[in-house]
């Protein structure tokens, strides 16, 4: 019982993050600079592979039922499924390609910020692409809008994931150790 206590402790206490700072967002086009990526990043650093992209799921799906969760603090399957919605969509198999990435690199900085970008981009394709058919622009038009004005900003994000990262993830190391050590013996 104990173990299911903490499993859903962290995830929620990470879902909550991620619908915290997904809404904070700026306009700037099409796309809204958002913090939704740095608490998916954030996410990952604290949470599993599975834990943390279970958690990306309950935040979209708290989403698609209306709250709003959402950069501009919107919500609702108008959001979900429009012309940006690949985005968000998109924070599924980044999350768990971090996730990836994290359990082996997590201590290692430069090699963290180097796979973060490359699933990064796993969500910028599915975002472009979204919003390509969606919006009926070419291939360039929609990276140019949706992905080029972000890339250094993504960048930044990145980095200050490393950087706070692992941090939180000695500071909350008693939750994931306790779950770690009961799913090895149960």
């Amino acid at each position: 019982m104990t173990k299911n206590i903490k499993f859903l402790t962290t995830t929620a206490l990470m879902t909550a993050v991620i619908c915290i700072l997904g809404p904070l967002s700026i306009p700037i086009g099409p796309i809204p600079i958002s913090l939704g990526t740095l608490a998916i990043y954030l996410t990952m650093y604290v949470l599993d592979k599975n834990r943390g992209t279970l958690a990306v799921l309950i935040y979209l799906l708290l989403g698609l039922v209306g709250l709003p969760v959402f950069s501009g603090f919107t919500g609702g399957a108008g959001k979900l499924f429009g012309p940006t919605g690949g985005f968000l969509i998109g924070y599924i198999p980044m999350a768990f390609l971090i996730g990836l990435a994290l359990e082996k690199f997590w201590k290692k900085r430069i090699i963290s910020v180097l796979l973060i970008e490359v699933a990064t981009w796993v969500l910028y394709m599915f975002g472009t692409i979204w919003l390509m058919i969606q919006a009926n622009l070419t291939f360039k038009a929609a990276l140019a809008s949706a992905v080029i004005p972000f890339i250094v900003l993504d960048l930044a994000k990145i980095i200050i994931a490393a950087i706070v990262g692992p941090v939180l993830k000695k500071r909350l190391s008693f939750f994931n150790e306790q779950v770690s050590v009961q799913h090895t013996e149960g």
